[in-house]
């Protein structure tokens, strides 16, 4: 064992002693330093730009989920939004004028009728005022686009909005306008307050609201809290008006059959005209027997 470790010892020593062994060391410790000065300054120089890069990639990420929540958001809300009366939801309101359903019975046509200056006008919406007939915020029922806001002189001031599937809204009876067109609005935010007009003088304070699906009025009570795609035409209202149209010609033929002689009676009248055409003729030929008589 003693051996063994005088041969190392000595082995170690042979090599210590050439020239070259402290050079090469030299050598290699300058290599290992330079290359840790280049690796350094290349981390130092590739820094910045490696979380420049990383700051956009997280920006862009961020941007992208950004984007995909609210697209999910506006497809939830598309999907959920349902239509909702146009006052806040804790107000206590009232219908004093429905929507003039032909397939209604004959008191609720009559609570959908407008009374002015002596004639009577079918209500396309619904009237809607409080209580105490104090003012109150009108808000919109459905999110949507501002299409029109104008003064009209006997509905006053009006606001129409456009929704999605073909479904537009109406508020008249305003009296302030907060609304401005192209403005796009969401659910529940207030776009006037409520006024009186001229057509409905009898409902004080009021607004007056419609809802029309491609262009045609429906009753907004059968659609409230209902989803916007639930929202249809009309489907009874021209088939309750075509049968009274069938009456009235009915009717009218009716009294044409009535008035117009049928055949039987025709011949009849010539018979009783020939006949009295046949006794003047007799009296003629009496009278002119009698005058030549007493001639």
């Amino acid at each position: 064992m003693e051996e063994n470790k005088n041969v190392s010892k000595n082995s170690w020593k042979r090599i210590f002693k050439k020239r070259w062994f402290f050079p090469a060391v030299y050598l290699a410790v300058a290599a290992l330093l330079l290359t840790g000065v280049l690796w350094y300054q290349n981390a130092v120089n590739q820094g910045p730009d490696l979380a420049e890069d990383m700051e956009n990639q997280l920006d862009d990420l961020r941007e992208d989920q950004e984007a995909q929540d609210e697209e999910d958001a506006t497809t939830v809300m598309q999907q959920q939004e349902v239509l909702e009366m146009p006052v806040s939801e804790d107000l206590q309101v009232e219908i004093v004028t429905k929507f003039y359903d032909y397939g209604a019975d004959a008191e609720e046509q009559e609570q959908a009728l407008i009374s002015h200056q002596n004639k009577f006008y079918q209500s396309d919406g619904i009237a809607i005022s409080t209580a105490d007939h104090e003012a109150f915020d009108v808000t919109a029922s459905l999110s949507g686009t501002v299409t029109e806001v104008k003064q009209d002189p006997l509905l006053g001031n009006v606001v129409k909005m456009e929704h999605e599937h073909g479904v537009s809204t109406y508020y008249a009876s305003l009296d302030e306008v907060f609304a401005e067109e192209g403005n796009e609005v969401k659910q529940g935010e207030t776009i006037g307050t409520a006024g009186q007009n001229t057509i409905g003088q009898d409902n004080g304070v009021h607004v007056h609201f419609e809802v029309r699906k491609d262009g045609t009025p429906v009753n907004p009570e059968h659609f409230i809290n209902q989803p916007i795609n639930k929202i249809v035409g009309p489907d009874k209202g021209e088939e309750d008006k075509e049968p009274a149209a069938e009456d009235e010609e009915k009717a009218e033929e009716s009294s044409e059959e009535n008035e117009t002689p049928t055949e039987d009676d025709s011949s009849a009248e010539d018979e009783n005209a020939t006949e009295s055409e046949d006794n003047t003729d007799a009296e003629n030929d009496t009278e002119s027997s009698s005058a030549m008589e007493h001639a």
